[in-house]
Order: structure tokens, then sequence, then C-alpha cells
């Protein structure tokens, strides 16, 4: 199976967060199937992710510009490009009853790999979450790409 690849564009507009959150969703729903459904741990896994990195973007990345999913096999690729070329850094040690300020942690918690690189002046935010088949799935493990 060929790598699938979606690109959009991101623009500062109220609910684009949640609008990112549901073209991630679709895409593993239809990449996925049952494995991506809403409620699957890697699918919920991913889509807090995104909620993340986009949203980090939007507060610490200048003006970001590009969400894209890949998928190959059985692991989705997500990458968040933005005009600021300065790369995340934890603030610290994690600290639980921090309001904010876990989205670092969490990205090293959730994903199998994340990174930064720079991109066009700029950098890109990716990280990869395995997506294991669900229970039943004939054909098990994913096909690779």
């Amino acid at each position: 199976m060929a790598a699938e690849t979606r690109r959009y564009e991101l623009t500062e507009v109220p609910g684009v967060v949640g609008a990112c959150r549901d073209l991630t969703q679709r895409a593993l729903s239809e990449w996925f199937g049952t494995a991506g459904a809403p409620g699957q741990v890697a699918a919920e896994d991913a889509l807090l992710l995104v909620s993340e990195v986009v949203t980090n973007a939007f507060t610490h990345g200048g003006v970001p510009y590009e969400l894209r999913l890949d998928r190959t096999g059985g692991r989705l690729w997500v990458q968040v490009s933005d005009t600021n070329p300065v790369h995340p850094r934890p603030r610290g040690p994690h600290r639980p009853s921090r309001a904010s300020g876990h989205g670092l942690y969490l990205l090293e918690r959730l994903s199998t790999a994340w990174g930064c690189v720079p991109r066009d002046g700029g950098k890109a935010v990716w990280f990869e979450v395995e997506v294991p088949p669900a229970p039943g799935t004939p054909g098990l493990p994913w096909p690779e790409g």
C-alpha cells in the first residue's frame, strides 16, 4: 500500500483547532477503519496531539500555515508548519499542577516519535502515532507503504 497524504491550509479563524481535529478524525476513519474510529485509544491520542500542536503553533509559532497528514501502513504522521524558526523547548520539568505547558510532555508520552525540522524559513513540528488494527480485523498487521 502506498503512502497517503492530505494537506490542509491553516488560517487564523475561530474554531481552527476543532476543524483540524475533525479533518484528522475523518482521515483516521477513512484510512484505518474501525481502528481510527472515535473512542479508540490511538485515534484519541492522535486527536489530542493535533489539538496541542496546532494550538502551540498559533500561540508560540508565528503564523501556522499547514496541517499535513500522512499514512504509511499502520502509522499516522502529522506535521504542523509555521513561520517561526524557533524550535519548541520545555519550560523546565513537567509539573502536572500547571495550567499550561503540557504539550511537549504529551508529545513525548503519547507519540511513537516526534520532532521539529526547519521548513521554508520557519519550522514544522511533527509526530507519529501507531494505529494498531482494531480487534478482529483480518489481515494483521497493516500492510506497509
